[in-house]
């Protein structure tokens, strides 16, 4: 007789093998990395904005999966709901019927997304970025998408157009004919414009990578520009969006701001199961979709599917019922004032900035001469090792996990889950507190451990 399936039993025999495993398996380097940095951890659960490991010690999560886990993990409301879901036996994916739930989800997602009227699901927010620039392609006739200098619009070759990091372009060209502009640079978007071949103009209203958002008036002023031109607005809002900022969606913090296209996912999955969506304006969907000769021309093989769908009804509902968004915006503000207050008592602390729960701490050269000389050495070798000498004993002292905003940058972005509460920024800054006396003391084991990294950023160039 086959021997049933049995997950538990899998996990408790192998689960140990789960680094060896990762490294013969799938991205050898990143078990490595891990190895280095000292992240190689073994968590056993998660609930909320906490992890435990086999000791029972506890861990505050700061990064919730790079925005994934809005509502921390295992939130009952979703997993509930997906139990149900399941039990329900539904006919999913017959491809040839309409169910009720993406109808449902779209009409929910829509009462937070005044002026846009349709909704595609796909599977990630590349794949909501993907069929924003093809749908702005197509209902315009233009080639050309401009997207903004540091903008991180996913992976895909479509969305890594767009993508304003050499670090992931390099090696996979040619790509499509995209222009960068700079971020708040209104005269150099309107000399792109002015070439008549623009499409769109994709943004993160605040970019993920070194968390800066766009200057006050820049998406209005864009907007109008872009309408006079016959071009489309794209707000990126997969990070952003859900409540991050303190406003349903990060554009809304500007008045009178209505984008064409709006891209979405992350936390809309519940941390379960992965979800993208595109909501547009109605005519743009008709006009993709202008006959029943084009009703597959756009499509997506799991978007739609019911566990997705009742994870984002879900999500959704927890966000009415527990007000997730004004939440965010009263914890967000004081972790941020909290952080701020800081920066005159620590030379190495130059900036924090952000909305909401997506905060950006940014480390800058001091100015007293034995810390400069540090600080001059870890840059020589590697911009970017101040930070990652912040993040790693905040994990290992603290159990907090955090991580730097992006390769090459000195800074570290806070993305927790949107529940967090006033002990957890206590416990947050209390640690981040400790850590800075310890970097700013001039010796211990912080700036051993950056020798450390000097010597790997060497011998790795």
């Amino acid at each position: 007789m086959t021997k049933e399936f049995d997950l538990g039993a899998l996990l408790a025999e192998r689960g140990a093998e789960r680094y060896e495993l990762h490294g013969k398996y799938l991205n050898h380097q990143l078990p490595r990395m891990l190895h280095t940095i000292g992240f190689d951890k073994v968590y056993e659960r998660a609930e909320g904005a906490h992890f435990w490991d086999a000791d029972g010690n506890d861990y505050l999560d700061m990064l919730a999966g790079f925005g994934v886990m809005g509502l921390g993990r295992h939130h009952p409301v979703v997993r509930k709901a997906l139990h149900d879901v399941l039990d329900a036996s539904l006919a999913d994916l017959t491809r040839f019927d309409c169910q009720p739930l993406p109808g449902l989800l779209a009409e929910k997602l829509l009462t937070h997304s005044p002026h846009l009227d349709r909704v595609f699901f796909g599977n990630s927010g590349t794949e909501a970025v993907e069929t924003a620039l093809k749908f702005a392609r197509y209902v315009t006739g233009k080639p050309r998408i401009l997207y903004c200098d540091h903008a991180f619009h996913g992976l895909t070759t479509g969305s890594l157009s767009v993508n304003g990091e050499d670090g992931f372009r390099d090696g996979f060209a040619p790509l499509l004919p995209d222009t960068a502009v700079p971020l708040g640079d209104l005269d150099a978007l309107a000399r792109e414009l002015k070439k008549g071949d623009v499409a769109a103009l994709i943004v993160e209203p605040i970019q993920g990578k070194g968390v800066h958002e766009a200057p006050p008036g820049y998406l209005r002023a864009a907007q109008d520009l872009l309408r006079k031109h016959k071009a489309l607005l794209i707000a990126d809002e997969v990070q952003t969006g859900l409540g991050r900022t303190g406003d349903f969606y990060a554009y809304q913090h500007e008045e009178d701001v209505e984008p064409d296209l709006v891209c979405v996912a992350k936390a809309l999955s519940g941390g379960y199961v992965p979800v993208g969506a595109t909501l547009g304006k109605d005519w743009i969907f008709k006009k993709v979709y202008s006959s029943m000769d084009r009703v597959l021309v756009h499509s997506a093989s799991f978007g739609s599917n019911a566990q997705a769908m009742t994870a984002g009804l879900a999500v959704l509902s927890v966000m009415e019922n527990e007000q997730i968004v004004a939440h965010a915006r009263v914890v967000g503000e004081q972790l941020k004032s909290r952080l701020a207050a800081l920066i005159d008592k620590y030379e190495l602390l130059a900036d924090v900035r952000g909305r909401g729960l997506m905060i950006g701490i940014e480390f800058g050269r001091p100015k007293s001469l034995k810390l400069r000389s540090r600080w001059t050495m870890l840059q020589a070798a590697r911009k970017g090792l101040f930070a990652q000498m912040v993040v790693v004993p905040l994990l290992e002292r603290h159990r907090i996990l955090t991580q730097v905003s992006g390769d090459h940058l000195e800074v570290i972005k806070l993305i927790p889950p949107l529940t967090i509460g006033e002990q957890d920024v206590d416990r947050f800054i209390d640690a981040f507190t400790d850590v800075m006396d310890d970097a700013h003391s001039g010796g211990g084991l912080m700036w051993d451990f950056g020798k450390t990294l000097v010597k790997q950023a060497v011998a790795n160039r």
